[in-house]
């Protein structure tokens, strides 16, 4: 996803700096006119900072290496996906440095990223939010600003919650057509013409029928991510005192299926695989 913004953002005429805890990994990146920073504290020098990274804990890593460069006067956009309580600990470290800060976890994956058509739930201040927009319209096709800082965070794990569960209920609605001899691809078709058939369907569903016909695809929102996301969800809903029965079997599922080393295939490949253990 970081080359991705990067792609995007020097085409809308951006000069771009990228750094990667992988340094091979801003290679793409480069390639397109990026320059590459030799450490994460010489991103301070720039106005806009986008952070993209998987988890709370390499987030604030980078945070503490761009508040000891400091960053007062800057913007940190945090791109990731996080629990709202770790997005408000990661805001007050930023603004206590003097810098805006704004969560916007996104909808999408890397091909809508190129197009600028990413899905936007932005949370921060009104004044950060202002300032971010502009750089996040060229990034997205609809920005929402949520509120404060971390409601951003609590909307990204609504809106993955019913593509995670979802690809456990299409192995359940393709076993009521199993033995029946109907092709994988003649169902996936109807049902995503159908109420019940997502975007994911809509606009994957070469990729879902590959992977029914018994070739694993790899995933850009892999079962891994599905898998981590579906675990803050539900970890945030037990803090709010809720319980989220559908995504705790869901998440079961999702267990299994990295145990069966399917972590970085797409998330139709949960499907062929509660399909086999039928």
């Amino acid at each position: 996803m970081g080359t991705a913004y990067a792609k995007r953002l020097i085409e809308c005429g951006h000069a771009v700096t990228v750094w990667n805890r992988t340094a091979d990994r801003t290679k793409a990146a480069a390639e397109t006119g990026a320059s590459v920073a030799a450490d994460v504290a010489a991103l301070a020098g720039c106005d806009v900072i986008l952070v993209s990274l998987t988890d709370a804990a390499a987030v604030g890593a980078v945070v503490d290496a761009l508040i000891a460069a400091g960053i007062a006067g800057k913007l940190v956009v945090d791109l990731s996906t996080l629990l709202p309580e770790e997005t408000r600990a990661m805001a007050a470290r930023v603004t206590a440095a003097g810098a805006d800060f704004v969560d916007c976890p996104v909808g999408g994956t890397v091909a809508p990223a190129l197009k600028g058509q990413l899905l936007g739930m932005a949370g921060g201040s009104d004044a950060a939010f202002a300032r971010a927009k502009p750089v996040l319209d060229q990034l997205c096709k609809r920005v929402e600003h949520m509120g404060p800082a971390g409601n951003g965070a609590a909307m990204k794990l609504a809106v993955n919650l019913p593509l995670a569960v979802y690809w456990s209920t299409l192995a359940e609605a393709l076993a009521m057509v199993a033995g029946a001899g109907i092709p994988a691809d003649l169902a996936v078709s109807l049902l995503a013409d159908s109420s019940g058939g997502p975007n994911v369907l809509k606009n994957r569903a070469q990729v879902v029928i590959d992977t029914l016909n018994g070739t694993d695809q790899p995933g850009t929102f892999d079962i891994a991510g599905l898998a981590k996301d579906l675990a803050l969800a539900l970890k945030q809903a037990e803090s709010m005192g809720q319980t989220l029965p559908l995504a705790r079997g869901a998440l079961d599922s999702y267990r299994t299926a990295q145990d069966a080393g399917l972590g970085r295939f797409d998330g139709s490949s949960l499907t062929r695989h509660l399909l086999g253990k039928r």
